[in-house]
């Protein structure tokens, strides 16, 4: 098993891939829309750049990666963006596929289910035969397949706190119309656990062999501290990491979950049969892993005492994240500082021996995040929505990636830059010498 590295820069905890507009476009209506029928996008602001954040790699090139390794970046758009994307040298371009409308320069990688379930299959679906017609119909370009997004997130946001597709949760965690904040997220991951083993043998007996293509799942993730020099704490950030990523990863590598969630969760987490859990296990070629922000743990034994838990309160520990404001100015200079530290880490880890074979930015485009709409953005290109044509302008991490990607040697930019409102020239070519 391999790992491909997604990251959001700073932000955003949830992100929408624009599976297309429903009358223009044909697609029926999935419960991402009827969420935005029933209520206004919530806010929520997490933060991936750390303050402080250390410099690995200062200097390097693409070609310090080994041979192969996929450098891309994910978003929505349309036919004219896959020139620009050839344009700035992107390897790969991930992206999903629209369950509810689903009727070469650049390696796709894509995603069979984000957040978008059709709304009639709300109650009732056949995962498995819509991955066949995914696998049948465009399996002969695609290489890469990312099962399910976040998993663990679309349990929790959809299932625990309601603030996502389908909405569901309860009392006293918050108010919801119906659900169970209790019972539901673990039900929710474990259905979609053995939904991921049934995709990933029917594309392994009918596909893999003809299309040499890899199928996995991506999994949302935090890079987590203890808040203190305790024992206490330490234990708490081992523990919730299980909660967080082994409730996805031990299950794909091992065929069960961690054993700390079984004891804290007890009878309200769902077992795997003997069979199922063969099937689980081994189920996934690579993991995509999407980090968003860091975060400090505390200890917080008392939550176990609560006569109703949910995932937050089994997890007997409190989660502090660092927040940093967003901004949408081409002069992103800190987000050019994030890229080169956290490329250069990833060299790193990979000259260590990490089993790392790719790395997505988030996002290639500015475009409209699921619970900040508008009001943020992560493109590496600004897209101006005052213009009738959507004009795309390069932000100054844009140039920065595409100087790396075609191979340039790139470093860190400390510099304040003042960069024009056109930016067909550009002023600050001499920083990246």
């Amino acid at each position: 098993m391999f790992v491909i590295v997604r990251t959001v820069f700073i932000r955003s905890r949830f992100h929408f891939w624009l599976p297309g507009i429903i009358m223009k476009q044909s697609r029926t209506a999935s419960s991402v829309d009827m969420m935005l029928r029933l209520v206004f996008l919530l806010i929520n602001l997490l933060n991936l750049a750390a303050p402080g954040l250390p410099l690995a790699a200062d200097e390097y090139s693409k070609r310090d990666f080994p041979p192969g390794f996929i450098f891309g970046s994910g978003t929505s758009a349309y036919q004219e963006d896959v020139k620009l994307m050839a344009d700035t040298g992107l390897d790969a371009y991930r992206f999903s596929i629209s369950w509810s409308r689903l009727i070469p320069r650049i390696q796709p990688h894509v995603t069979l289910h984000h957040y978008d379930l059709p709304q009639a299959l709300e109650d009732e679906q056949d995962f498995t035969a819509y991955a066949n017609v995914c696998f049948r119909e465009f399996g002969d370009r695609v290489s890469y397949w990312t099962t399910v997004n976040e998993p663990n997130a679309f349990a929790l946001l959809g299932y625990d706190i309601g603030i996502a597709p389908p909405k569901r949760c309860s009392p006293p965690f918050k108010n919801c119309r119906k659900g169970n904040s209790s019972t539901e997220p673990y039900m929710a991951v474990h259905h979609v656990l053995l939904a991921h083993a049934s995709v990933a043998r029917l594309y392994r007996k009918n596909y893999q062999d003809k299309q040499h293509g890899y199928i996995g799942m991506s999994i949302f993730t935090y890079g987590l501290l203890p808040l203190t020099n305790s024992t206490e704490d330490a234990i708490a950030t081992q523990r919730y990491n299980d909660f967080l990523v082994g409730w996805i990863a031990n299950p794909l590598v091992y065929g069960d979950y961690p054993n700390i969630m079984k004891k804290n969760v007890g009878s309200r987490l769902p077992l795997f049969t003997y069979l199922e859990s063969k099937q689980v296990k081994g189920s996934a070629d690579f993991l995509g892993v999407n980090n968003y922000n860091s975060g400090y743990i505390k200890d917080n034994p008392s939550s176990l005492k609560q006569e109703l838990r949910d995932w937050n309160a089994d997890t007997a520990a409190e989660i502090f994240c660092q927040v940093t404001p967003s901004s949408s100015s081409l002069e992103d200079a800190a987000r050019v500082k994030y890229l080169q530290a956290y490329i250069g880490s990833m060299l790193d880890a990979v000259r260590n021996e990490s089993n790392t074979r790719g790395y997505f930015t988030w996002s290639f485009l500015d475009l409209f995040e699921l619970l900040g709409g508008y009001e943020w953005s992560y493109g590496l290109y600004y897209v101006d929505r005052d213009d009738p044509g959507l004009k795309r302008y390069p932000k100054l991490s844009a140039h920065w990636y595409s100087r790396f990607l075609k191979g340039r040697s790139v470093r860190s930019v400390n510099e304040a830059f003042k960069l024009e409102k056109n930016l067909s020239t550009l002023p600050y070519g001499q920083y990246f010498q």
